[in-house]
């Protein structure tokens, strides 16, 4: 089965995998494989940019976006003339022939990765550049994993990539999916600790997590500055000690990743 494997840490932001893919299917007709793309609202692969944190210890991630091809697609089930269907090399393929633009599939996908194109007024999405893998000369696989410069996204038989420490997007949505990724932004916890009587930063002041979101350990820094990375959401008592001075924060990472600004250690 055929299989996407993208790293998140190797991603630099650069959209040319949201490029090509407008590069492809816009103003070109592959049916039956696809009828054009429009130019403007889709984003049959997205490139989708995430800032975290708080200024000064802020994050930006970038997480590639196709259509997930589920192994037991909601799309297909919820189809009701069978337009939607998984290929013999596990790609999912919305048949624009027999589409009829009714949108169920576009409300049964969790990942919003389905489109509506309202002057065929037929449902659209990725199709794995299925056009280009059926040729018997292609070798490059769909343009979003050949374009990458990072190779960030690859794209391949499963059983030749290397989906170790891998996991699917929005695991909470119970869906085995076809594209595997690696790296995937979790939350983190940082700050700059510093002395308010000498006005310096602490340097080497131990920092310790407890509570839902981990159980971690770091030092600060030349800076001053911790982090904290990989954690879970969940609420969490924060001890910062160095010598005989100590400061305990809680908090809560359910529904962001905390940059702390500035720690005054007394």
């Amino acid at each position: 089965m055929k299989a996407f494997l993208i790293d998140v840490n190797e991603c630099s932001g650069c959209y040319q995998c949201q490029i090509v893919c407008k590069d492809e299917h816009c103003g070109n007709d592959w049916t039956p494989y696809a009828k054009p793309q429009p130019e403007w609202g889709h984003f049959w692969g997205k490139l989708n940019q995430y800032e975290r944190g708080q200024v000064p210890h802020v994050k930006v991630n970038f997480v590639f976006v196709p259509c997930q091809h589920c192994v037991d697609a909601p799309c297909i089930s919820a189809c009701p003339v069978d337009a939607i269907v998984t290929r013999d090399d596990g790609i999912v393929w919305l048949d624009p022939k027999k589409c009829t633009g009714c949108q169920l599939c576009i409300s049964a996908c969790p990942y919003e990765c389905i489109y509506y194109n309202a002057h065929l007024r037929i449902a659209q999405k990725c199709t794995g550049c299925a056009h280009l893998l059926d040729r018997a000369n292609w070798n490059y696989g769909p343009r979003c994993a050949d374009a990458c410069p990072h190779e960030a996204i690859k794209f391949g038989e499963d059983s030749e990539l290397d989906l170790s420490g891998t996991e699917v997007l929005h695991s909470e949505y119970g869906l085995t999916t076809r594209v595997h990724y690696k790296n995937l932004p979790k939350r983190f916890i940082a700050g700059t600790v510093y002395d308010p009587n000498t006005e310096e930063v602490i340097i080497g002041a131990t920092c310790s997590l407890d509570g839902d979101a981990g159980n971690e350990s770091t030092i600060t820094d030349e800076f001053g500055d911790f982090w904290l990375e990989g954690l879970a959401k969940g609420t969490f008592t924060l001890t910062i000690t160095d010598g005989s001075k100590t400061k305990t924060i809680t908090g809560d990472t359910t529904e962001k990743d905390l940059g702390l600004g500035d720690i005054a250690l007394t």
